[in-house]
């Protein structure tokens, strides 16, 4: 038979409820009843006495076994535990003394009588219930331990979450200042649009995703900030869309940038031109779609070294924290009509957050003919 260490941890209060509950009145009744099936005053008397003992009992599983037992200071738990055992005997024995003044029968008096099976029966009791003392305090330890790991998990989750975003802040700020400074050095007009969108991008980015969530009409509103900086850089055919309901729904801030910055970094490093690129956003059922669509012209392998910049390598991260389910990343090349396909496992990354996130992402990355498409789905979740 196995038993289920952390079902036992987890009802560590129900158990020490019910031990003390059986001890204090369940003992006594069965006691008095076996010995004493007529006379009630046996369970009051058995009962007044447990429930003296009882905060005894509660103060060595809260007290002498934790400071002791469990900070290995073995010789001190060994003569505080036998100085509780004397202490627990000693004011066994007064309490029945006090009991034998009362008009008890001969049977009677000879249960709380100081003899050789009175001081047997009420010191194997003690010992039996100095060690589920211990037993029930192990177990709270171990809630407490697990509790522990936990919130410790939860904060280097945390931790890292925040170190990833303040990756991603800096890489993205980087990218639009050198779009603005590119217009400046044409003379553009449309440099200080620029800069009015910026300052809309610097307020998100400083005061509005600072939270572990956002809205996601939020972030859409960031996106289309940073599409409009540039649609103003580059002349090109380049078309946002927003499908279902966007209300109500909160994901991690900075989830979709990255692979909406590598769009526009392909399709407009291509020789193409008429560069494009197609960005839309699906909000369907529980789930959300990104879809994003741009020109290029390089082969398979150099788009698979491309995905592997700093943004993109950062926002993989984010999401193996965020849904820690592995996922594929398919690099799919199609040549007249066959097919090549490359499954990459992302596998190094795979961290906690299952409490907050137990649904999988899928990533997909596709190079056909001339087009590369990158679409992730994320099942977030509402407010």
């Amino acid at each position: 038979m196995e038993f289920d260490n952390d079902r036992i941890i987890k009802h560590a209060y129900k158990i020490e409820i019910f031990y003390w509950v059986l001890l204090g009145i369940m003992n006594p009744l069965v006691n008095s009843l076996t010995l004493f099936p007529r006379d009630i005053k046996i369970w009051i008397i058995l009962l007044l006495v447990n429930i003296i003992l009882l905060p005894a009992y509660l103060f060595y599983a809260a007290f002498i076994v934790p400071r002791f037992l469990f900070k290995k200071r073995y010789v001190l738990f060994i003569l505080t535990s036998s100085l509780f055992f004397i202490g627990a005997h000693l004011l066994l024995v007064s309490i029945y003394s006090i009991v034998l003044q009362f008009g008890l029968s001969v049977n009677e008096r000879s249960y709380f009588s100081y003899n050789y099976t009175t001081i047997t029966r009420e010191c194997l009791w003690i010992l039996m219930n100095m060690s589920m003392a211990a037993a029930i305090a192990f177990i709270k330890r171990g809630e407490d331990e697990k509790d522990l790991v936990v919130n410790l998990q939860k904060d280097n989750i945390s931790f890292r979450l925040k170190y990833l975003r303040a990756q991603l802040n800096p890489h993205f700020l980087f990218n639009t200042l050198n779009s603005i400074y590119s217009l400046s050095l044409q003379k553009s007009d449309r440099a200080p649009e620029m800069v009015i969108k910026l300052s809309d991008l610097m307020r998100y980015l400083i005061y509005e995703c600072t939270d572990d969530k956002v809205a996601l009409n939020k972030e859409i509103e960031f996106i289309q900030n940073y599409i409009e900086i540039e649609k103003i850089r580059y002349q090109a055919d380049v078309r946002f869309t927003v499908e279902g309901n966007t209300d109500g729904i909160m994901i991690e801030p900075f989830l979709f940038i990255s692979f909406i910055e590598n769009g526009f970094k392909h399709a407009f490093d291509s020789a193409f031109t008429n560069p494009f690129i197609y960005i839309t956003i699906k909000v369907a059922a529980d789930q959300i779609v990104l879809n994003v669509i741009n020109n290029t012209n390089l082969d398979l392998e150099t788009q698979a070294k491309r995905i592997s910049g700093t943004g993109i390598t950062n926002s993989k991260s984010l999401l193996e924290l965020l849904y820690p389910n592995a996922y594929a990343l398919d690099i799919i090349q199609t040549e007249k009509e066959e097919a090549r396909k490359n499954n990459l496992r992302i596998e190094n990354a795979k961290k906690r957050l299952e409490t907050f996130y137990p649904d999988s992402h899928t990533l997909d990355v596709i190079l056909s003919n001339n087009a590369f498409t990158v679409s992730l789905i994320i099942k977030p979740r509402l407010t």
